[in-house]
């Protein structure tokens, strides 16, 4: 796709506070259109993964959690942090593990999403995980309290509608899967 846009041009960087999860930093960029320079906020971060996890008997692992900028329960997909020298494959078998205790399968890259592309600097990076079993207890960190369902399909289209399930990106990695919505093309959402 030709664009007649060009990249703004970086004036300095001003690294801010380390926010665990991110890191800030304030960047600032010249318009090419107009000249000015503005300061944007930029948060850098590692990858994530999330996972579709499908057990044998077709049944979706769904993760039920505290998420405090909501400050409610969600439900969502098994995903979390690519860490440091993990590509997201095994940070992905990992956080299953971890948060669920399913291990196993088949594992399908569903390609990645950028989050939010406005101030985040990473890729979310989605798998499907099919044929897992529940073989291990999870290993949850001390900052999670999580509870572990499995739903139908049929289930899982249903809290979906009602909106109890609305994290864009399980929605995003949920999307993908042929064995929910129908076939997809196998090339569509690979690098």
């Amino acid at each position: 796709m030709k664009t007649r846009l060009k990249p703004w041009k970086k004036i300095r960087t001003d690294h801010s506070t380390d926010l665990k999860l991110f890191r800030a930093r304030w960047d600032e960029m010249e318009n090419p259109r107009t000249g000015q320079v503005m300061k944007r906020l930029i948060l850098d971060t590692q990858d994530w993964v999330n996972i579709v996890p499908i057990t044998d008997n077709g049944e979706i692992v769904i993760v039920n959690q505290y998420r405090f900028g909501v400050n409610k329960f969600t439900a969502e997909i098994p995903g979390g942090l690519v860490d440091q020298g993990e590509n997201s494959k095994e940070a992905a078998i990992r956080e299953l593990k971890e948060e669920t205790g399913y291990t196993g399968g088949q594992w399908i890259y569903l390609g990645s999403v950028e989050p939010n592309p406005a101030f985040h600097t990473n890729l979310c990076h989605h798998w499907l995980a099919q044929g897992v079993k529940k073989t291990v207890e999870p290993i949850l960190d001390p900052g999670e309290d999580i509870e572990v369902t499995k739903l139908s399909i049929e289930a899982l289209k249903k809290i979906i509608k009602e909106g109890r399930l609305k994290h864009v990106l399980a929605l995003s990695a949920l999307s993908r899967v042929p064995e929910i919505w129908g076939k997809l093309p196998q090339d569509l959402f690979q690098k």
